[in-house]
């Protein structure tokens, strides 16, 4: 018999710094629901005024590739040169580009 969690469920938190600026992961919180969990974001993370838009996700929500699946996930891509443009020659005097 697996013994039950007494813990909310946990979210992951990601803190945009400034507007137009990226979000990134900042930690976690545990929370009954998406307003919780913002609460507590803001409470933990935010202490500060180190953030100006907040993202929650639950952790359960998140999926990524494993360290197997490396080779067959991403691989794939290495025939495909024409995804970077590595091999343009710049014209001679372009600027900010």
């Amino acid at each position: 018999m697996t013994e039950k969690s007494n813990q909310f469920p946990q979210w992951e938190v990601f803190i945009q710094a400034k507007n137009g600026g990226p979000y990134e992961h900042a930690g976690s919180v545990h929370a009954t629901d998406k307003n919780m969990a913002l609460q507590n974001a803001r409470d933990i993370y935010t202490r500060r005024n180190e953030g100006r838009s907040l993202w929650v996700v639950q952790t359960d929500n998140i999926f990524s590739t494993t360290r197997e699946e490396e080779a067959e996930f991403f691989d794939p891509a290495e025939d495909k040169i024409y995804r970077t443009p590595n091999f343009y020659k710049m014209p001679a005097g372009t600027t900010n580009l």
